[in-house]
């Protein structure tokens, strides 16, 4: 796999440096050739590695008629741009091709001005089909499902099934079940593919159908979606509504979709950017977007500084106090690190419930306290030695340690356990807690380490 995704990013950058240099020398009928002869998602990547004034001249380039396969594959802020540029009808005769669900995403993106418009020109049928499909949130399984989907009823033999199926110019794409349904469309059962294959031509639906489905409400969050994927090896699963009426179908592409979305908004919300951050976007956007972050920051950062100067003069009379402040504050935030990952983590794959977090706490508190008394002999000990030798502290060099020891102890344990609980707590207050875990749990771990290590010093040394 490394030697395949090696060969992929270098095919990339050399396909990418081909079309600038042929942008640059003004070859743009041989750019056009390039563009149109790549795939739909390299051409939506080429767009997203270029400057805007390029991308610009590329997107014009793009022939029409695959217009509204690239625009699947653009990040949220490239398909705003070049779809408001584009006329409701203009748009609408682009994407009308594209499943239903991925037409959905692309109107779920746009503003409602905009998606309205789109909708109003679209014909009776097709406005219908994508109008249901926005009923559904993104992030749910209705939001997923594609409503191109084969259905049929128990009470016809397997010969008449197989015969409306070579009358059909394609099935959909990734079908490896067909779904039984009644006269009211209530989902019974599936029946598989290699199934009407080999079972004989005059036996009833009825009598080879699966029942034992595992169809997904359409309200199921897309994380759960993944989850009962991955869980169980399924290609697509059926998506019902309250009453058990089938609704549409979900993939194993659109569930690596979310997999692979749910990773990047993982990754950049440790740094609190949006994972449809556009890498190229013009300076004034992206400041504006990192600015905010940076404020929760900088008074994180203040609040902590108001609390060491409620202890300045200790500071003053032991300057080397400041020293020994990053190293506590430090593996505080690691350790509790370590713990808010592997919850958010856990509870993102459904391993963590109410059932068994008061456990997790506990073990947490026991990894915590092993981790802090190892830790805490270790810097203590240091701190005594080094001080030791050191004429100016050498009278303070047992005070010192037995400070940075014990508020090594202390933080430790405080992180690791604060870490556990901070995703469950945040997650109860409707707060994504992998944008805002690191922030909250790196402003405690400041102040309780530097409390401790302030605190204690004051009890041993001053």
């Amino acid at each position: 796999m490394p030697v395949l995704e090696n060969f992929e990013k270098e095919h990339s950058s050399e396909r990418l440096h081909q079309l600038n240099d042929a942008l640059e020398s003004g070859m743009f009928v041989q750019v056009r050739a390039m563009l149109n002869q790549l795939p739909a998602a390299d051409v939506a990547h080429m767009l997203e590695s270029t400057p805007p004034k390029e991308r610009k001249l590329l997107w014009r380039l793009v022939d029409s008629e695959r217009e509204g396969e690239v625009l699947q594959f653009l990040n949220e802020d490239l398909l705003k741009a070049f779809a408001e540029e584009m006329a409701p009808a203009e748009l609408a005769a682009a994407t009308a091709n594209l499943d239903t669900d991925d037409l959905a995403d692309i109107l779920g993106d746009l503003p409602d001005k905009v998606t309205q418009e789109v909708l109003a020109s679209m014909g009776v049928q097709d406005r219908t089909r994508i109008e249901q499909a926005l009923k559904h949130p993104e992030d749910t399984a209705g939001g997923l499902m594609n409503t191109d989907t084969i259905a049929i009823r128990p009470a016809v033999t397997i010969e008449v099934v197989l015969r409306y199926l070579r009358m059909q110019k394609a099935i959909p794409k990734s079908t490896d079940s067909i779904y039984v349904v009644d006269t009211h469309d209530i989902l019974i059962g599936t029946v598989h593919l290699s199934t009407l294959i080999t079972s004989q031509p005059d036996q009833m639906v009825e009598e080879v159908v699966d029942e034992e489905i595992k169809a997904i409400p359409a309200s199921l969050p897309d994380t759960d979606v993944a989850s009962l994927f991955k869980r169980h090896d399924l290609i697509s699963a059926p998506v019902v509504d309250d009453e058990g009426k089938l609704l549409g179908r979900i993939t194993v592409d659109d569930v690596l979709d979310v997999i692979i979305e749910d990773a990047e908004h993982s990754l950049m919300s440790m740094a609190g950017l949006d994972e449809n951050d556009d890498t190229f976007a013009p300076v004034f956007t992206s400041a504006k977007r990192r600015a905010l972050w940076l404020g929760i920051n900088l008074i994180t950062v203040i609040t902590a500084a108001s609390f060491i100067g409620i202890f300045e003069k200790n500071i003053q009379a032991i300057a080397t106090l400041a020293v020994l402040l990053p190293i506590v504050a430090s593996m505080g935030g690691v350790a509790g690190t370590q713990s808010l990952t592997l919850v958010i983590r856990g509870m993102s794959i459904g391993h963590i419930s109410s059932n068994n977090f008061r456990w997790l706490v506990f073990k947490e508190l026991g990894v915590s306290f092993l981790n802090g008394t190892l830790w805490a002999l270790i810097i203590g000990l240091c701190a005594y030695f080094w001080y030791a030798n050191t004429g100016s502290y050498a009278s303070h060099a047992m005070g010192l340690g037995l400070s940075v020891g014990g508020a090594m102890l202390i933080n430790l344990i405080a992180g690791t356990v604060f870490g556990a609980i901070l995703p469950m707590i945040l997650t109860k207050m409707e707060i994504d807690p992998a944008l805002s875990g690191g922030v909250i749990l790196t402003t405690v771990t400041d102040l309780i380490g530097f409390l401790s290590v302030l605190g204690l010093a004051t009890i041993f040394i001053v």
